[in-house]
């Protein structure tokens, strides 16, 4: 069955006059569109396999990574927190400095990847910027409530590297996309922005250390997928609005690209194994939510949402699919916003 949104979801049912921006009292919904709120930048979105919780990253200051109850939409701050513990695997990070010292506001979780385990105890990636730039890892105990985490190591990045996503492999290393080097000015953002070539992505393994992907080089490589044999790469090119497919391993490269049409932001897989894009549409100060679907094995393109910003939301940064709900993360905003999916008679 194919997946289609339902158009009240699809179109802004309050507008405030000549902003495109869509208002809300509170945390009120607007039309069929409903809020998590007291969120802090809740820029990517995971499911935690076979659980009520959703876990969310914060990239303002005081931002933190959360766990959201599906059932009653709480929340709860699980890092930094008095709660979380430490137990680095030194085999795996000997590299690592310590653990995450007291940063107050300067921490950031960005990118997020859980790699699911035995025993409900899963594996967590997080794109850490803070006193240092790094990957951090932790344990997830989902079988606690709320789930609990447990640091057991990093890796930071070697400059000028600014890391943005991640996903984590079978042997404790990763792979992460340089969307922006640190130190660039502002016209290299100008120049990604433009379609320009700025940055690639990056494998990591105890054993090698860091190495570029071959044939990453990227216009803003920013949100990051793996298929479930390894071999294929799924990358969003924000800077040159479009969806890239790369081998791994392979030689000669293979890497195929189709534009979007909006600045791609995060990738998540959908249960029917497609691939959800979420970001940004238009310019400021009408810019767009803007989520698709993607088949990888044809890179066709279906639209799911193209919504005016919220406020207190503004655009997406990241969507995920819980049950028949798209649940969208914002960079800059204080809520989660879930749009509604609706199944129609129409198969695939």
């Amino acid at each position: 069955m194919k997946l289609l949104m339902s158009l009240g979801a699809v179109i802004a049912l309050s507008l405030a006059s000549g902003s495109g921006v869509a208002r809300a009292a509170g945390c009120d919904a607007i039309g069929s569109v409903r809020f998590i709120c007291d969120q802090i930048g809740p820029e990517d979105l995971v499911a935690v396999p076979a659980s009520e919780w959703v876990l969310t990253s914060g990239m303002q200051a005081n931002g933190a990574i959360r766990a959201v109850n599906v059932r009653d939409k709480s929340t709860t701050v699980l890092f930094p927190s008095p709660a979380s513990t430490d137990r680095q695997n030194k085999k795996l990070y000997a590299s690592c400095p310590g653990p995450i010292g007291s940063e107050g506001d300067r921490f950031r979780a960005h990118g997020l990847y859980l790699r699911p385990g035995p025993n409900a105890l899963h594996t967590l990636f997080v794109v850490h910027h803070g006193d240092r730039e790094s990957i951090e890892v932790f344990e997830l105990n989902a079988r606690a409530k709320p789930p609990a985490l447990t640091w057991i190591g990093c890796t930071v990045a070697p400059d000028p590297l600014g890391l943005n996503s991640v996903v984590g492999l079978a042997d404790g290393g990763f792979i992460t996309t340089n969307f922006l080097p640190r130190g660039g000015d502002t016209a290299a953002r100008e120049r990604m922005m433009a379609g320009g070539i700025n940055g690639e992505v990056w494998e990591w393994h105890t054993s090698t250390g860091w190495q570029k992907v071959p044939g990453s080089e990227l216009a803003g490589a920013n949100g990051l997928e793996i298929s479930k044999d390894g071999k294929t790469l799924y990358i969003g090119a924000w800077g040159s609005q479009s969806f890239v497919r790369l081998s791994r391993g392979q030689t000669p490269v293979k890497k195929d690209s189709v534009p979007v049409g909006f600045r791609l932001d995060n990738l998540r897989w959908a249960p029917d194994g497609t691939l959800i894009a979420a970001g940004q549409g238009g310019v400021a100060p009408t810019q767009t939510s803007n989520v698709v679907k993607i088949n990888p094995a044809t890179l066709k393109v279906q639209e799911f949402v193209r919504h005016p910003g919220i406020e207190g939301f503004g655009v997406t940064t990241g969507a995920i699919q819980v049950a028949k709900e798209l649940w969208l993360g914002s960079v800059r905003g204080d809520r989660i916003a879930i749009f509604p999916l609706v199944q129609s008679a129409q198969s695939r």
